[in-house]
Parts: structure tokens; sequence; C-alpha cells
């Protein structure tokens, strides 16, 4: 089995846990909050719901990135699963923005005069599963994710603790409504509208990122300058420049002009690309894209641009 064949049935797994998981945990959301006669906690189980509808994003966005690369994309398709990234920030904001908007309303009721409904303890119970369960989802996640350098993954690790922030916030209101009484009630919709906005900050930082990859944004400074170190490790490769890196999917592409003395034969000058191809890869991963122009050291000014 090669690695790219691997890597995305390593995705498939660690996605369909969470969907399973999801599943359960959305259903049992749903009959506490009816049950227990709580707002909050339905609304919480149209988050997890939304969790589910990310999870068949990444599912079916692994797979077509996984494609090898062909005569309609020669970069691969690594692209597709930042698209996937993407998706899966914008579902986190419109969530963010559905709860914002539902703890508002709830807010201007209790202002009116209107009276919440006391939640049962079923929906207690179900507010403190859903934390465990879904904090227990994005380690799992979010570790494979960084293990396997999927940005859908992580991206949908996160979506699972906005989950658990939101139940966290939901968990607050609910005990206060619960344990205090008819006044505490309105704590409800505000912690609900205090868990927003950790969602809305962690949407953005997702869709920064995803959208820097589809710009074709640069790596990090401090990766490029160790590219360069690599580049360079040995002492008859001089001058790198005409830097570019981008990173496509879960695999960087590099392309870099060097300098060699130019008496150097063909085969010597091919052999000290070949190397540093070896380490870049061997540091940044197989399927890492490499390119490199040869010069000879003393080129004349128009051919060193």
């Amino acid at each position: 089995m090669d690695s790219a064949e691997f890597r995305k049935r390593e995705i498939y797994r660690v996605t369909f846990v969470g969907f399973i998981a999801n599943l359960l945990l959305t259903a049992a959301k749903f009959a506490a909050g009816i049950l227990g006669r709580s707002g909050a906690m339905v609304a919480d189980a149209v988050h997890s719901l939304s969790d589910m509808a990310t999870d068949i994003v990444v599912i079916v966005f692994a797979g077509i990135s996984a494609k090898p690369r062909d005569d309609g994309h020669d970069y691969g398709h690594g692209k597709y699963e930042t698209l996937a990234s993407i998706l899966i920030s914008l579902a986190l904001i419109a969530v963010g923005a559905g709860i914002l908007t539902e703890s508002i309303r709830s807010i201007r009721s209790v202002l009116a005069g209107e009276e919440l409904p006391r939640p049962g303890a079923i929906a207690l119970a179900a507010a403190v599963l859903s934390i465990v369960v879904k904090e227990l989802l994005y380690r799992y996640t979010v570790r494979a994710g960084r293990r396997l350098e999927s940005p859908s993954v992580v991206a949908n690790a996160w979506h699972h603790r906005s989950d658990a922030f939101s139940s966290l916030g939901t968990l607050a209101g609910i005990g206060c409504a619960y344990f205090l009484g008819d006044k505490w009630r309105i704590a409800d919709p505000i912690a609900a509208i205090v868990v927003s906005f950790f969602i809305f900050k962690i949407a953005i930082e997702l869709l920064r990122s995803g959208i820097g990859e589809l710009l074709e944004k640069s790596l990090p400074a401090d990766t490029e300058e160790e590219i360069l170190q690599l580049v360079t490790a040995d002492p008859a490769v001089r001058e790198p420049h005409n830097l570019r890196t981008r990173r496509i999917g879960s695999c960087i592409s590099i392309e870099v002009h060097i300098r060699v003395d130019g008496r150097m034969d063909v085969e010597h000058a091919h052999g000290l690309t070949v190397e540093i191809e070896r380490r870049l890869r061997a540091r940044f991963g197989e399927g890492t894209m490499v390119a490199i122009h040869v010069e000879p050291l003393h080129a004349p000014a128009a051919e060193r641009r």
C-alpha cells in the first residue's frame, strides 16, 4: 500500500469514528432537549448535526485529494482538501451565527417579560456527556490530523471542540436555570453568546489559513530558512535564490535556483540536485514537490535574475 492510499484510509477511519459518535450524540441530545424542555440542548443537538455534515465533507474530499496526478492536475488534487477545510470553516461560522441569533432572541423574550422553561435533569446529563465525548473526539482527531498533515481533519477536530465549547455554555446555562431559579434562566442564552464568539474565532483562523493556501501563500519565513539550510548543506551548492514555496493540501511545493562551479560536469550537478531533493523529502515528506534550477556560479548578470 502506497503512502497516499494509507493516508486516505487513515483519514477515513478517523472521520468515520467521529461520524458514528456524532450520530449517537445527536440523537441523545435531541431526545434530552425534548424530554428535558431545553431549547439550549436542542440547539446543541443541531450543532452536533452540523458536525455530521462536516464529517461527510472530509470523507468525500479526502478521497479526491488522494488521487494521483493526472493530465489535468499536474500538482495533484491536494487543494481539494484545502477547499474542504474552508467549507468546514464556513459551516462553523454558520453554526456560530445561528447560536448567536437564537440566544439574542431568547434574551429579548426574557426582557419582554416572558419566562423561559426550567430544563430537566436529563438535559444536564446530556450536556456533561457531550462535553466529555466531544473533547475526547477533538484530541483523537487533531492528533491524527497533525500526524497525517491533513488540514481538513484538523479543521474537523476544531469543529468537535467547538461543539464541546457549545455544550459547556449549554451546561452553564442549564445548570443556572435548574439550580438557581427563574431569574437565572437568562444565563442559558448569555452563556451561548459567549460560546458563539469562541466558535467565530476558531472558524476565522481556519478560514484565513485555507484562503492563504488557495491564494498560494508562501510557507512561513522560518520554514523557508530551514529549506535554504537544507539546500546548501553541501558546500558545492552556493547562493540559493528565487525560492518559491506553497502548500498543496498535505504536501508542499518548493522551487529554488542554485549556483555551482561552472566547470562542474552535468552528472555531478545532477547528483547534487538529487541529494537536495532527498534531504527536503526526508524533512517535509515523500510527497514534497521539488524543482531545482542549476546555474553556473559566475553567470552573467542577465542570467542571475
